[in-house]
């Protein structure tokens, strides 16, 4: 069974006004303090922290671990008097302010309004694979369904205080960094080292942390990173993402051990699919993956389950797929429930209170 970790970014707001408040160092000398075993990170800014699982095999292990982490968070924030928030973007207008370290300094030198504004919060989940090789084989088959878990996870429909008109904003504010977004396929790791290479050697990159690729091999783990959500506003539906990514990974992985050949995927439809998926979430057409024509989105989730069944069975996380995902369709996704909220309030405050309780849960 492979492991599975997520790495959660999440906001630290006012409670009270639900604007974001720079206090990460605050939160985490707080952690460190009470706990030897600390788990929360840094961000570029300070109105965020990042949280991160251990690696599991079991999504019901998995689940315990990010409420686990989502709660430490909670509790270390409560002590500077903030909350934290499993929003990709803020409802409300935010002048984000850049954490210490003379690397977050240097991005802001280099990429001016690009770093200045970029307090967008992702989800990250990590799957372990055998090699390189078996990384690369796998990231080349999975780059058709990256969008459909973009449009899964779309959680950031507010930015300002404005209505977007997208699913998730995050999207669109993370495309401005030059190295974000699909790739091309690349055939062997030799040539997806060499592509970094050749991405480095432009000058334009500060380091290899800089490869945003949507989908990546990890720098530091026997692992591929999935870096395409949101961060999902309710932790069920983190793991009903852990779950899909995990069996598309198992999938892609023996379709390679059987000889399968990839399936063409233009990197221009990939980006049209991902510009669908943002602007849509779940609340209209898609891209469909397959013929590249536009589907409605429970046509396109469908024919995602269809392709990863053999590899949902096996892991046993069929039936949980299955009623996540009609519970995640039945509230709209993360971008439906911010806009239901402000629907029936009339209060942005309001969609960061309800965002609040519901990171917790």
């Amino acid at each position: 069974m492979r492991s599975v970790g997520v790495e959660e970014e999440l906001l630290l707001v006012d409670p009270g006004t639900g604007e974001p408040r720079a206090v990460a160092e605050a939160v985490l000398a707080a952690e460190v303090e009470a706990d030897d075993e600390a788990r929360l990170e840094s961000e570029l800014q300070r109105e965020q922290v990042e949280t991160t699982t251990r690696p599991q095999t079991s999504m019901s292990d998995l689940a315990r671990e990010l409420r686990r982490w989502r709660a430490a968070a909670s509790e270390r924030a409560r002590e500077t008097g903030t909350e934290v928030a499993a929003l990709a973007t803020s409802v409300l207008p935010a002048d984000p302010s850049v954490s210490s370290g003379r690397r977050y300094h240097r991005l802001i030198e280099k990429f001016g309004l690009t770093a200045q504004e970029q307090l967008t919060c992702a989800c990250h989940v990590h799957v372990g694979v055998q090699s390189d090789e078996e990384g690369v084989a796998v990231l080349d088959r999975i780059r058709p369904w990256l969008s459909v878990l973009l449009a899964l996870s779309a959680n950031s429909p507010f930015w300002q205080r404005n209505d977007s008109e997208y699913s998730s904003f995050r999207n669109q504010v993370w495309g401005r960094w030059p190295s974000a977004g699909p790739t091309e396929e690349f055939g062997s790791p030799e040539r997806y080292h060499s592509q970094v290479r050749s991405l480095l050697g432009t000058g334009t990159l500060l380091d290899e942390g800089m490869i945003y690729f949507d989908a990546r091999l990890s720098r530091t783990y026997p692992t591929i990173e999935i870096r395409v959500a949101d961060v999902c506003m309710d932790a069920d539906d983190a793991v009903l993402l852990a779950a899909l990514v995990r069996a598309l990974v198992e999938t892609a992985a023996r379709a390679w051990r059987a000889g399968e050949p990839t399936r063409a995927a233009p990197v221009g439809l990939l980006r049209l699919a991902s510009w669908r998926a943002a602007r849509s979430g779940v609340s209209d057409q898609l891209v469909h993956p397959l013929i590249w024509t536009p589907a409605p989105v429970e046509t396109v989730i469908n024919t995602l389950v269809e392709h990863t069944t053999e590899a949902l069975l096996d892991a046993d996380d069929l039936s949980l797929v299955k009623e996540s995902l009609s519970q995640l369709m039945g509230r709209g996704g993360g971008a439906g429930l911010q806009r239901d909220t402000y629907a029936r309030t009339g209060d942005l405050r309001s969609v960061v209170t309800d965002a609040i309780a519901r990171t917790k849960r």
